[in-house]
C-alpha cells in the first residue's frame, strides 16, 4: 500500500563519488556533509513506489476482468484526474514555504489551522494504518497464490495451510516482521528503497516483454474451495497471445463473484481496489526538507511520477485485454507469473513491492503520529507517540501504528479493506485541495508559489471530485469518514490549539468582511434597522466585569467596543506601549465570553484618548454611536477577578492568568487618571459628536443569573424600571416622551429580548403633578407603546415637584442655574426619594406597596433605567451636575443613565 507521509525516511547520499544512503537524522553534527537528494531519487523514486504498491502486479487482472477494457480505462482516467488536480494543489502548497516534518499533515494543519488540519491529519494516520494493513493482506495472499496448500502450484512448494486463522497468523508475522525493521531503524528501509525500485522495474519491463515473447498457452488457474470443503476441479485459463477476438471480448464489463471474498463486484468496489494503488503521491512531496531544490523537484518529480504510473497502468490494461481471456483474468489476479519468461521474478517484484509499501505505509502513519503527539492535539492519549530514540527514530509512534494494523489484519481481506482506505485517502486528497482552494481564494499577498499551474478552478475540481468519488465507492465509509472528521474538528476546537501556526479561516474572514464592509453604505442607514453600537470605555478591567457582561447585552447584536486609553506620549517613550497589550485584552474577551472587539490607545489625557476613540473606532459603517461610562463616584473599586469564576479558576493549558496582566484596582483615596471635570467634559464631547451616551452605576449589584444566564428559565422575576422623563426637570403634559426618552424605552426594550432578561417585567413610570388629572398621560403612552410593539407596565406616580404648565421648554436651563443650587438639590433628593418609594412598592403585593402585606414580597427592581439630563453649557459648572447626578441615583441600585439624540424607534413595517 502506499505511503502518504514518510517525510523522515530521508534519502540521503554522502562523499562526492559514492552513493550511501543514510537514515534519517544520522548525519548530525560533525557527521560531514550531507548531499541533498536529486528530484529521481528524492521524489520519482518514492512516488513511484508508493503508487505501484502490490496493485501493479496483484490486482491487474482483478480490474480488467471485471471492468473490462473501456471502464477500466475510465476507472484510471477518473482516478488520475483526482490526483492530478491533487498533485497540482500539493506542488502550490509546498513551493509556498518549507514543509518539515509531517509531510501532508504539516501543510494542511499550517494552513486550515489546528482544528481542521489536526483532523485531516488523524485521517492521513488511519489511511496510512488501513494502507500498511492492505499491503500486509496482499503480500499473505500472493504467498499462498504460490505456497498455499490448497494451490495448484508444484507439489513440493504446497505446504501452507489457508484460512481465516492461518492468514491471520501469517499477516501478523509479516507484520512483525515490517514493524521490527521500522523501530529498529528506518535506514535499512532507505538503503532498500532504490534497489526496491530497480527490482519492481525490472519485473514490470520483463512482464511487458512477455505479453509479446511468450506465445499463446493455457493456464493453470489455482484450486478453489468447494462448498463441501474439498477442492473444486482445476480449471484452465487461456493466453491468446494477441488476438483481436480476445479484445473484443474483454471491452466490456463483467461483473462477477471475487474468489478471494466471495462478494460481487461493482463499478464501485472495483474503483476502490484501482484506486487503492495509485495513491501515494505525496511521498515526494514529504520529502521537501531533504531535496536540493523543492520549489523544482516537488513538481518536476510528482509529475513524472504520475505520467510514468499512468502509462504502466494503462500499458497493462490494454495488453492483459488483448492476450487474456476472461477466466484468466478473473480467476487468477496472479496470472503474471503463468505467462511470464521467468515466473520467478514476478514473485520477486510481487514480494519486494509488497515489503516495500507495508514498510512505507507503517513508517508513513507512525512519522504522522509522531507529527500530531508533538503538536500535542490530543493531549495524553498520544502521549506515548511521542517517545523516540536518540537518533530520532520515533518508536513509540511506530509500535502505536503496528498495533493498530494489527487490529486492521482482522477484517482479513485486501478487497474488504480497499474501500475504507480508499475513502479516507479521498478525504485526505480534498483536504488538499480545500487548502490551496482556501489560500487562493484568501488572496493573502504572501501566497505567491513558484508552482503556477493551478487555478481555484483546478483546486474546487478536486474537492466536488473527492467527494463525489467517496459518496461512490462506499457511502456508509464516506458519511462515516466525515462525521468522524468533523467530531476530531469539534473537539480540537474544544481544546484549542497552536495560534501560531495561522488560520486560512482568518485570511479568508478578512477578504469577505472587507468586501461586505465596502458595500456598508452609511448613506443607506434607517431608522427602523437602528442597533446600539457601543463603545465602552474602561479604566481598568477587574472593577468593570459586571458592567462589561451587561454592555455585551444591551448590544443587541451590534457593534461592540472595548476601549481603554494609556497616559503617555509617544514622544517620550522608546517604544509603543499600546501593542503589547492587546494580547492581555483579548484574553479578557475570551475569559468574559463576551463579543466585543478590542481598540486602545495612547495619549497624554484620558479626555483625548475617549476623543481619539469616539472618531476612529469602528470601520466604514460599523462604527460606535454610544458611549458607555461607569459611574463617577466615591465608591471603593472591587475586584472582581477574585469573585468571578471565569476569572478565578485556573487557567487551562498553563496560560498566563489575566490578574498578572492587569495591575490591581486603585486603592481608596489614590489620585485618579481622570478629574470630575474631565468625565462630564467627555460626556459633552460624545454629545457634540452626535453620540448616545450611557453612564451605569452600582453594576456591581446585578444579580449574577441576569449576567451569566443563558436562558430566562425559572429565575426569580424581577423588576426593570424606566423613567423616561428628566427628573432633575420634568417638562410638558403626561405622556410626552421626547427622543432621549424613547431611547431609553428602546434600550430597555433590548434588554428585556435577551435570554438572560426574557423574565423580568419592565415598568415604565410617568410623573404627574399635583393637579394634573389621573389616566391622560396612561392612555397617551399606552398606544405609543403598542406602535412601537413593546410590551410593559405603564405606571403613574404623583410628584409634587411636576413640571409647571407655564415653565419654559428650554432643557438645560435648571441645571445651567436658572434655579438656586438649593432648589435644584431639593428636586434631585426628592426625584430619587420617589424612585426608591417605586422600587420599595414594587415588593409588595398591594398597589401602596407598604400597605400591602409585607409578607407576601414580589419582583425587586433588578436594573432602573433614568433620563440622563445634558451637561450644562457652562464649563464652570461641570462640577455642580455631577454632584446633581450623585444625589439623583443615590442608593437607586444598578442605574442606567442614558441620553439619546437620535431617534431611533420606527412604526413602519
Amino acid at each position: 500500500m502506499a505511503s502518504e507521509s514518510s517525510p523522515l525516511l530521508a534519502y540521503r547520499l554522502l562523499g562526492e563519488e559514492g552513493a550511501t544512503f543514510l537514515p534519517y537524522g544520522m548525519g548530525g553534527p560533525g557527521g560531514g556533509a550531507l548531499r541533498k537528494l536529486s528530484t529521481f531519487l528524492g521524489v520519482v523514486v518514492p512516488t513511484v513506489l508508493s503508487m505501484f504498491s502490490i496493485v501493479v502486479f496483484m490486482r491487474i487482472g482483478f480490474v480488467v476482468g471485471h471492468a473490462g477494457l473501456i471502464q477500466a480505462l475510465a476507472m484510471l482516467l477518473i482516478a488520475y484526474f483526482i490526483l492530478v488536480l491533487t498533485v497540482l494543489s500539493v506542488c502550490a502548497i509546498a513551493t509556498n514555504g518549507a514543509v518539515r516534518g509531517g509531510g501532508a499533515y504539516f501543510m494542511i494543519s499550517r494552513t486550515l489551522g489546528p482544528e481542521f488540519g489536526g483532523s485531516i491529519g488523524l485521517m492521513f494516520f488511519l489511511a496510512n494504518v488501513c494502507g500498511c494493513a492492505v499491503s500486509v493482506l496482499g503480500l499473505v495472499e500472493a504467498i499462498l497464490d504460490v505456497f498455499g496448500a490448497d494451490t495448484s502450484g508444484p507439489a513440493g512448494i504446497r505446504v501452507l495451510p489457508q484460512g481465516y486463522g492461518w492468514n491471520l497468523l501469517y499477516g501478523t508475522m509479516l507484520l512483525g516482521l515490517v514493524g521490527g525493521v521500522c523501530t529498529l531503524g528506518a535506514g535499512l528501509y532507505a538503503q532498500a528503497s532504490f534497489l526496491t525500485f530497480l527490482l519492481v522495474s525490472a519485473s514490470l519491463a520483463l512482464v511487458l516483454i512477455s505479453f509479446m515473447a511468450v506465445g499463446p498457452r493455457d493456464v493453470t488457474l489455482p484450486l478453489r474451495p468447494g462448498t463441501n470443503g474439498s477442492s473444486t476441479v482445476p480449471q484452465l485459463g487461456h493466453f491468446t497471445g494477441f488476438n483481436s477476438s480476445t479484445l473484443k471480448a474483454n471491452l466490456h464489463a463483467g461483473y462477477a463473484q471475487d474468489y478471494t471474498t466471495g462478494a460481487t463486484m461493482t463499478f464501485a468496489s472495483v474503483f476502490a481496489v484501482l484506486f487503492n494503488g495509485c495513491t501515494g503521491i505525496m511521498a515526494g512531496a514529504n520529502m521537501s526538507g531533504e531535496l536540493k531544490d523543492p520549489s523544482r523537484a516537488i513538481p518536476l518529480g510528482t509529475i513524472i511520477a504520475v505520467v510514468y504510473t499512468f502509462f504502466i497502468y494503462a500499458l497493462l490494461f490494454f495488453f492483459s485485454s488483448f492476450t487474456c481471456d476472461r477466466t484468466l483474468l478473473q480467476e487468477d489476479y496472479g496470472f503474471f507469473r503463468g505467462i511470464s519468461l521467468w515466473p520467478p521474478m514476478v514473485l520477486i517484484g510481487v514480494y519486494a513491492a509488497s515489503l516495500s509499501a507495508s514498510m512505507s505505509s507503517l513508517i508513513g502513519a507512525s512519522r504522522i503520529l509522531h507529527a500530531l503527539a508533538q503538536d500535542d492535539l490530543f493531549g495524553i492519549i498520544l502521549a506515548p507517540a511521542k517517545v523516540a530514540s536518540q537518533g530520532g527514530n520515533p518508536w513509540g509512534a511506530v509500535l502505536y501504528s503496528w498495533c493498530l494494523v494489527q487490529v486492521m489484519l482482522l477484517v482479513g481481506k485486501l478487497n474488504t479493506l480497499a474501500a475504507v482506505v480508499t475513502v479516507f485517502y479521498l478525504v485526505a486528497y480534498a483536504a488538499v485541495d480545500l487548502s490551496c482552494l482556501s489560500l487562493e481564494w484568501a488572496s493573502a499577498p504572501n501566497f505567491r508559489p513558484t508552482f503556477s499551474l493551478f487555478s481555484w478552478h483546478t483546486c474546487l475540481s478536486g474537492v466536488a471530485s473527492c467527494l463525489l468519488m467517496m459518496f461512490l465507492v462506499s457511502p456508509g465509509a464516506a458519511g462515516g469518514s466525515l462525521l468522524l472528521m468533523g467530531l476530531l474538528s469539534a473537539l480540537l476546537t474544544a481544546r484549542g490549539g497552536p495560534s501560531s501556526w495561522g488560520y486560512v479561516s482568518q485570511a479568508l474572514l478578512f477578504h469577505q468582511v472587507r468586501k461586505y464592509l465596502l458595500r456598508l453604505d452609511v448613506r443607506k442607514d434607517h431608522v427602523k434597522f437602528w442597533r446600539p453600537q457601543l463603545l465602552l470605555l474602561v479604566g481598568n478591567p477587574r472593577g468593570a466585569l459586571p458592567l462589561l457582561r451587561l454592555a455585551n447585552q444591551l448590544k443587541k447584536g451590534g457593534l461592540y467596543v472595548l476601549g481603554h486609553v494609556i497616559l503617555g506620549d509617544l514622544d517620550s517613550l522608546p517604544l509603543d506601549p499600546v501593542q503589547p497589550q492587546y494580547g492581555a485584552w483579548l484574553s479578557l474577551i475570551d475569559r468574559a465570553q463576551v463579543k466585543a472587539f478590542v481598540d486602545l490607545t495612547l495619549s497624554p489625557s484620558v479626555r483625548q484618548g475617549a476623543q481619539h476613540l469616539l472618531r476612529i473606532s469602528g470601520l466604514g459603517g460599523m462604527k460606535p454611536n454610544t458611549l458607555v461610562l461607569g459611574f463617577y463616584d466615591d465608591a471603593p473599586p472591587q475586584d472582581h477577578f477574585l469573585t468571578d469564576p471565569a476569572f478565578s479558576e485556573p487557567v487551562e493549558g498553563g496560560g498566563l492568568a489575566l490578574d498578572s496582566l492587569f495591575p490591581p484596582p486603585r486603592a481608596p483615596g489614590s489620585p485618579r487618571a481622570l478629574t470630575p471635570h474631565d468625565y462630564v467634559a467627555t460626556v459633552v464631547d460624545a454629545l457634540k459628536m452626535n453620540k448616545n451616551v450611557v453612564l451605569a452605576r452600582g453594576c456591581w449589584a446585578l444579580p449574577l443569573e441576569r449576567l451569566t444566564r443563558s436562558s430566562g428559565g425559572s429565575s426569580p422575576s424581577h423588576h426593570v424600571d424606566v423613567w423616561p422623563l428628566n427628573l432633575l426637570r420634568p417638562k410638558g403634559s403626561p405622556g410626552y416622551v421626547d427622543v432621549c426618552g424613547l431611547f431609553l424605552l428602546q434600550m430597555a426594550t433590548i434588554l428585556s429580548m435577551v435570554p438572560a432578561w426574557q423574565s423580568a417585567k419592565l415598568r415604565i413610570f410617568l410623573c404627574l403633578g399635583p393637579q394634573e388629572a389621573p389616566g391622560t398621560g396612561e392612555a397617551r403612552l399606552r398606544v405609543l407603546l403598542s406602535q412601537l410593539r413593546i410590551r410593559a407596565k405603564v405606571q403613574e406616580v404623583v410628584w409634587g415637584e411636576g413640571a409647571r404648565a407655564d415653565e419654559e421648554e428650554d432643557e438645560g436651563n435648571f441645571v445651567n442655574g436658572s434655579r438656586g443650587d438649593a432648589e435644584a438639590d431639593s428636586v434631585a433628593i426628592s426625584a430619587n426619594a420617589l424612585v426608591r418609594a417605586q422600587q420599595a412598592s414594587g415588593r409588595g403585593e398591594g398597589p401602596g406597596g407598604p400597605e400591602g402585606d409585607p409578607r407576601k414580597e414580589g419582583p425587586t427592581t433588578a436594573l432602573t433605567f433614568l433620563y440622563l439630563p445634558r451637561p450644562p453649557a457652562d464649563p464652570a459648572r461641570y462640577t455642580r451636575y455631577l454632584a446633581l447626578l450623585e444625589m439623583l441615583s443615590q442608593d437607586l441600585g444598578p442605574t442606567l443613565l442614558i441620553h439619546g439624540v437620535t431617534p431611533v424607534t420606527c412604526t413602519d413595517l
